[in-house]
């Protein structure tokens, strides 16, 4: 019923969950959070006396998906572009980046932490003269590990 503690016999719901980037970044509340992948590469392999005619299929390096991050763009807020002008030749600032789904009294019961994050591409706004819809903006992160915790 509506109004009750959530419990174990129910899905959460997605919609309520916070981002810290890390780094002394001012806190930016985001409406979307996407790409939270993990992935093992497939190595296949056959010795040359096996008497099966396939390859066997081993697990292989830990591959991770990019995250995208989405949110409404603020007067004076160029806290995205700072951080990826700061890219320079091989030379980026890293930041540990933690995403926590909250329950209905805003405690984290799922937490993920991305490692060694840095922002790979920015997307502005597109600008349309008959929309009415909130400018938004958008940053890709590659990092180098995603771990996930629970409460």
């Amino acid at each position: 019923m509506a109004g009750e503690a959530q419990d174990k016999n129910w899905p959460l719901p997605k919609f309520y969950f916070t981002v810290d980037l890390g780094g002394g970044m001012a806190d930016a509340s985001f409406q979307e959070v996407a790409g939270l992948d993990i992935e093992a590469q497939i190595i296949e392999y056959r010795h040359g006396d096996s008497k099966i005619f396939s390859n066997q299929k081993m697990p292989g390096l830990a591959k991770y998906g990019n995250v995208t991050l989405k949110k409404g763009i603020f007067v004076k807020d160029n806290q995205f572009f700072n951080w990826y002008s700061s890219i320079k030749m091989n030379v980026v600032k890293r930041d540990t980046v933690t995403i926590k789904l909250l329950d209905e009294g805003g405690n984290p019961t799922m937490t993920w932490t991305l490692t060694n994050a840095w922002p790979t591409k920015i997307s502005a706004t597109d600008l349309k003269v008959d929309g009415n819809e909130v400018a938004i903006e958008t940053i890709e992160l590659a990092h180098e590990g995603l771990k996930i915790t629970n409460a």
